[in-house]
């Protein structure tokens, strides 16, 4: 959801020899609750990015605030939901 991936870099050992190797992203199974959709949601993120979502406030606030390139398929389904359920649900707590 944060648009990490795997990074590269090099393991080396005591005499200094260097070989390759992929650092890969710290990712937990999480069920999130969506205040808007009155649901809760399985995701498969990363720890730095479930930090995010308790930071900004939930997984719904996270959603509005984040990029669309930078959400995955399933997350970018997610936040299209919420922000159509906030849009019917604003005119009638203003009528």
């Amino acid at each position: 959801m944060t648009g990490k991936g795997p990074q590269t870099g090099h393991k080396v050992s005591h005499s200094n020899i260097k070989t390759k190797r992929r650092f890969m992203v710290n990712l937990v199974d999480v069920t999130l609750m969506s205040d808007a959709l009155e649901r809760s949601v399985h995701l498969r993120i990363s720890a730095n990015a479930l930090r995010s979502v308790d930071h900004r406030g939930g997984l719904d606030a996270f959603l509005l605030k984040a990029k669309n390139d930078t959400l995955g398929s399933k997350a970018l389904k997610i936040k299209q939901a919420v922000v159509k359920k906030r849009a019917a649900a604003a005119p009638a707590a203003t009528a």
